[in-house]
Parts: structure tokens; C-alpha cells; sequence
């Protein structure tokens, strides 16, 4: 289940069931369905079953709380790695009754964080009680992986939690997140009709794919993010770079690394997200940038590609409440 989680930006991970269907690109190469189908498990699609567990399992939080109040901590639940907790599949909203939500209820030193590809459904699928006095410690995330799914963030807007963050993983294009962060009350448009904001999304984090079939992820995408966040006081975590390493990304001398040396896979990334395979265009100025933001990209795998942001790691937090 994930008693201490490999995922950067959580303590654990939670799941409540196995499966899902997919709903956009960034499902495109999922690595739970990867996962599920290399341990023998048939359950991604409309029509497959998911995957329960027994009550030894769903005893574990309950200990992690413990651990969490012995030690004066507040540790994150991701929930869950291997599933979308709001989908809308026959017997879930069963469980996450019975079962999930009571156990949240059950476990206040543990900050769930509820990721989901379909926003729209926390106002169908969580407590009223929560909807009238959001719990403090569940936290109301969705994916955003490109700017044809900011409709998400909106969403997620309009709904009550004590806190929010996106996760933009796997980033797969520009994204203009400006007006859905930050702490000042705004509307987010002249048809904005939900409640007042006395604060946008808290948290924001971002990475590139991994696995089979990743894409490359363009640097001036999470630079834009990045910068976005620093304006408006949003704590940036950035994950990774996954399969795919930009030039100029290599460390602060920009050095090409061994690996392109010895035949990696590369091209140019346009910043509208076309990957040109091993072209052979004149690299110029500086930064080996190609024309009008192309860049050049080696596929030198995730543990080599790292996770340095011009330089550096951004491993930001937002404060728990």
C-alpha cells in the first residue's frame, strides 16, 4: 500500500482499490495500469472490476496516525497511486462511505491528499458535512496537464476545502496557471459566478513522464509555472524531469552528458509539444536552444535526468493547517 511512499512529495500512499478508466492525455502512459497488469491484475477500463482489499489493510492508516501524534507530526496521504479516488464506477461511492471517509475522520494527523482527474465529482461523491465545514485535514487536488484541462482547477475552485494544490504531472504543454493561485480574493472571469475567493490554489507540483512511451517536457512550460508561483507566494515542488533531459539542463555548466555520448535518443521539443526525432538543425545561441523555443532533449532515463531546475531543486511545501 505505501507505508513509506517512493513519491517525492508524499510520506504514504493509500489505496482504497485498484483500477480506472482513462480520461485525457496525461492517462495516455499510466504507470499504475503498468503496474496492476505486471502484478497479474486486469482492472483498467468501463468494464473491468477493481481490485479491494481486506481490513488489515485499511487498518494501516490508523497506525501511521498513531506513529504521526506520537511523534508530534503531521504526515501526507497521497489517496490513491493506483486508482482515481472520485471516479464513478459501480460499488465505489459504497466504500468511500463506509469505509474511506470515516477513516479520514479517524486519522486527523494525517493530511489526506485526494487526487483526482474529475473535480467535478467532490461535490457529488464527499460528505455534505465536509461540503458545509471543509476538513482540515483533506486536501482537494486535481491533475492539469495542459491548458485544455484548466477547467479542472476551476472546478476545484468551486469547491470547499481547506486547501488545494494541482498536480501537473506529466506536464504536456504551456500552462497559464496566474489566475488560479495566490492569496488575494479575485474572480477568475467576468462569468465567475461561485464564492468569493479569499485564496487560490496552495500548492503546485510538477513533472515530467517516466516509463514507456514518456514525452519530453519543455523547460520554459515549468519555468513559466515556476515564476508564476514564486509572484504569488505558492509553495513549487518539481518533481522530477522524467525520461527526458532538456540541453542546458544537464548541471549549472550545461555539460552534454555521457549517455548522449553513447547513442541516447534525442530531437527538438517545440514549445507547442511536437518532439522532431534526431534531427540534425544547427543548434545556436546560447543554451543550445534551437528556432523560435525549440529545444533539443535526450532521453537519458529518470534517475539520470534528476530533478535540478536550472540548477536547483525545488522541494517546496505549503504549511499544514
Amino acid at each position: 500500500m505505501g507505508a513509506n511512499s517512493r513519491i517525492e512529495w508524499t510520506h504514504r500512499t493509500f489505496n482504497p482499490w485498484w483500477g480506472c478508466t482513462k480520461v485525457s492525455p496525461a492517462c495516455d502512459h499510466c504507470y499504475a495500469e503498468r503496474w496492476a497488469k505486471r502484478t497479474g491484475f486486469d482492472v483498467w477500463g468501463k468494464d473491468a472490476s477493481r481490485r479491494f482489499f481486506n481490513d488489515s489493510k485499511w487498518d494501516e492508516p490508523l497506525r501511521w496516525d498513531r506513529a504521526a501524534a506520537k511523534a508530534g507530526e503531521r504526515h501526507r496521504v497521497f489517496c490513491g497511486s493506483m486508482c482515481d479516488v472520485m471516479e464513478d464506477a459501480p460499488g465505489l461511492q459504497e466504500i468511500r462511505e463506509a469505509k474511506l471517509y470515516p477513516l479520514i475522520e479517524a486519522t486527523p494527523f494525517l493530511d489526506w491528499l485526494l487526487l483526482t482527474k474529475r473535480p467535478q465529482n467532490f461535490r457529488r461523491f464527499l460528505p455534505a458535512a465536509w461540503l458545509d465545514r471543509p476538513r482540515p485535514n483533506v486536501v482537494g487536488m486535481t491533475t492539469v496537464e495542459s491548458e485544455r484541462y484548466l477547467w479542472r482547477a476551476d472546478v476545484l475552485l468551486r469547491t470547499p476545502f481547506s486547501w488545494r494544490g494541482l498536480s501537473m504531472e506529466p506536464l504536456l504543454g504551456h500552462v497559464d496557471i496566474g489566475p488560479f493561485i495566490g492569496i488575494k480574493p479575485r474572480k477568475l472571469s467576468s462569468e465567475w459566478h461561485g464564492p468569493t475567493l479569499t485564496r487560490g490554489i496552495d500548492w503546485v507540483i510538477v513533472g515530467g513522464e517516466s516509463g514507456h512511451g514518456a514525452r519530453p517536457m519543455h523547460p520554459d512550460w515549468v519555468r513559466a509555472i515556476r515564476d508564476q508561483c514564486l509572484e504569488a507566494g505558492v509553495p513549487f515542488f518539481f518533481k522530477q524531469w522524467g525520461e527526458w533531459l532538456p540541453q542546458g539542463q544537464f548541471g549549472t555548466d550545461g555539460d552534454t552528458p555521457t549517455a548522449v555520448n553513447t547513442g541516447a535518443r534525442w530531437g527538438v521539443l517545440t514549445m507547442d509539444g511536437e518532439y522532431i526525432a534526431q534531427t540534425t538543425r544547427w543548434m545556436r545561441g546560447p543554451g543550445w536552444y534551437a528556432d523560435d523555443g525549440e529545444v533539443y532533449v535526450y532521453r537519458v532515463g529518470k534517475r539520470d535526468a534528476g530533478r535540478l531546475l536550472d540548477g536547483r531543486e525545488h522541494l517546496e511545501f505549503p504549511e499544514t493547517r
